[in-house]
């Protein structure tokens, strides 16, 4: 008869690493929007680029029964300010973010990754 293993909690080994994360969305924001002037049709597209890669390099991390949820918010930079915010109703001891921010003369990005843990 097979031995049943129950894990309720991820080994601290395969737990969601902010700073891991942060630096994975630092290097797509910099990579993708280095050189880029802003644009409506731009700011689209590369949202759903930088959401597309941050979310490819997060499941490469295997990190078993997370589940991500990434948001990108490009605008104009306009020497304006702009304040962003989540709220989430989690397990403290599995779940986190992790979140970076790019600008140039031309845009700004900010752009977020959660991790959640599937039970």
């Amino acid at each position: 008869m097979a031995e049943k293993t129950y894990q309720i909690k991820p080994h601290f080994r395969k737990k969601f690493k902010p700073l891991q994360v942060k630096q994975i969305i630092e290097e797509v924001l910099a990579d993708k929007l280095g050189k880029e002037k802003y644009h409506v049709d731009m700011a689209a597209r590369a949202a759903k680029e930088i959401t597309d890669i941050v979310k490819a390099k997060l499941k490469e991390m295997d990190w078993d029964r997370y589940k991500y949820v990434v948001q990108c918010v490009i605008g104009e930079q306009r020497g304006e300010g702009v304040k962003m915010g989540s709220r989430c109703y989690w397990d403290q001891e599995t779940d986190s973010s992790a979140s970076a921010t790019f600008s140039n003369d031309s845009l700004f990005c900010a752009c977020v990754a959660f991790g959640v843990y599937l039970y």
